[in-house]
């Protein structure tokens, strides 16, 4: 970490720690009850930075079935079997797959030793673990067995920054999960990156038609830190490279009762690598008991994101929303008819999903 981040961190310590000695000092009750209250908050570091978000899926996930032509008929044994779109293959007969090209390779070492005999696949749909048995067939035109589904292995994206947490080490994102876009289903976590972005330009967003950012990743030797944890409530890495990564200064967590309806600004990155600041208003407020990512709803109201982008596009998911000089969450969600609004996370829900990490 930058001594000049670890200086701004010791300073707002220090700040805070002065404020308590005096609210002791100070004999009224709850001057020195709300001192200590202070020293307890949880500080965060803003991000806003535009990050890519490169990712391996635990095990193999299934994106199409397909139909083989063999000499006499056209069959998807995939299909017969009850593969799924959706499903992540964990095994074939017994021997874990995490690549694509591992599965073809125990295709064939199966085929080569008994062609008779169906193979074994165990899958995970959604959280549940099912066994399936596929019967290979003799593709007419490449003479090689097949089991007509196709998988892959990776999936990458671009999100925003939300929030590094100096305690636990880890850096929080987008606010909420990946999914798999047919079916729905959470996407597991294998190993991954988060990597630094530039944004090359924005396709801005319209009713009906949600824009995006566009972007490329670099720096792909120095990631940023490790992915791991795709939850519901974003994305987690601990960190692992600071040098030349711009980091904010410090700034208390606001809690879930600390966020009020009113003015607030983002911080999110519109182009290159510069993070900027954007006024929006918290319009209401879910008083929520459990965590989910829809906790707000937001208005842009800055007229410069609004010429530029149209309001939230895909990718400025996890920018951080400030209000009072607290970060009270991130921005989720953009409404389809509407970009100028979206929903938000609180913060809270980002830095209780990030302990696990610790916690694990």
């Amino acid at each position: 970490m930058k001594k000049s981040f670890k200086k701004a961190l010791a300073v707002f310590v220090l700040t805070i720690t002065v404020i308590s000695t005096a609210g002791i000092i100070i004999s009224h009750f709850e001057q020195a009850k709300e001192a200590v209250q202070v020293v307890s908050e949880r500080v965060l570091v803003p991000g806003g930075q535009s990050v890519g978000i490169q990712m391996d899926v635990k095990g193999v996930l299934v994106v199409g079935l397909e139909e083989i032509e063999t000499q006499t008929t056209v069959v998807s044994p995939g299909y017969d079997a009850g593969v799924q779109i959706g499903d992540i293959l964990i095994s074939v007969n017994g021997e874990k797959v995490y690549y694509a090209h591992e599965v073809t390779e125990a295709v064939k070492k199966a085929m080569s030793a008994d062609t008779s005999v169906p193979l074994e696949l165990k899958i995970m749909r959604k959280d549940e673990e099912h066994t399936l048995n596929v019967r290979p067939v003799k593709d007419n035109e490449t003479g090689e067995y097949k089991i007509g589904i196709w998988v892959k292995e990776k999936i990458a994206g671009i999100g925003t920054l939300t929030f590094y947490d100096p305690r636990s080490n880890v850096f929080a994102a987008l606010g909420h999960g990946i999914y798999e876009s047919k079916t729905g289903t959470l996407l597991a976590a294998g190993d991954g990156n988060l990597l630094r972005t530039e944004v090359k330009s924005i396709k801005e967003g319209k009713v009906g038609t949600p824009g995006e950012i566009r972007g490329i990743f670099y720096g792909n030797e120095e990631p940023i830190g490790k992915v791991l944890l795709n939850s519901q409530l974003g994305i987690y890495s601990k960190g692992t490279d600071f040098d030349d990564f711009k980091l904010a200064q410090p700034m208390v967590m606001a809690t879930r009762d600390q966020v009020k309806e009113g003015d607030a600004y983002i911080l999110t990155t519109i182009n290159g690598d510069r993070v900027e600041r954007f006024d929006v208003k918290i319009t209401r407020i879910n008083r929520q008991d459990k965590p989910d990512s829809k906790g707000m709803e937001i208005e842009v109201t800055d007229d410069r994101l609004i010429s530029y982008s149209g309001g939230i596009v895909q990718g400025m998911s996890g920018s951080p929303i400030i209000q009072n000089n607290r970060i009270v969450g991130a921005i989720t969600h953009v409404f389809v008819n509407n970009p100028t609004k979206g929903y938000g996370i609180f913060v809270e829900w980002m830095v209780e999903e990030g302990e696990k990490l610790t916690n694990n």
